[in-house]
């Protein structure tokens, strides 16, 4: 079982910055799992972000967030960044970290088997 817990979030106004975190703590290391970012805004259904392949190597964005956005990974020590810069108002939602069996993931939320409980982000403007 991969229990991940994220933090980071808070309230900021637009055109600050902010990096979530999230804590992946398992029997075993996740270091060699594909691992994502999502987002639910209130009212719409949850949306991919920004995914990382096991290696660091592989990155891919949601459109809007593209320049903005960054994902990196900590492999030794099982934590995944979101480095979000410019934030706006549409990126207000609750974050979430997920993380899949597979080596490479990718945008879509059924190849995740753990999630976190996720982290509010609120961007005002």
């Amino acid at each position: 079982q991969v229990q991940l817990v994220e933090s980071g979030g808070g309230l900021v106004q637009a055109g600050d910055s902010l990096r979530l975190s999230c804590v992946a703590s398992s029997r075993r290391t996740v270091s060699n799992n594909g691992m994502g970012w999502f987002r639910q805004a209130p009212g719409k259904e949850r949306e991919f972000v920004a995914a990382i392949a096991w290696n660091g190597g592989n990155t891919n964005y949601l459109d809007a967030v593209k320049g903005r956005f960054t994902i990196s990974r900590d492999r030794i020590k099982n934590i995944l960044y979101l480095q979000m810069n410019n934030l706006m108002p549409e990126d207000t939602a609750v974050y979430y970290c997920a993380a899949s069996r597979q080596a490479v993931a990718g945008s879509r939320m059924d190849t995740y088997q753990y999630w976190g409980q996720g982290t509010q982000v609120t961007v005002s403007s």
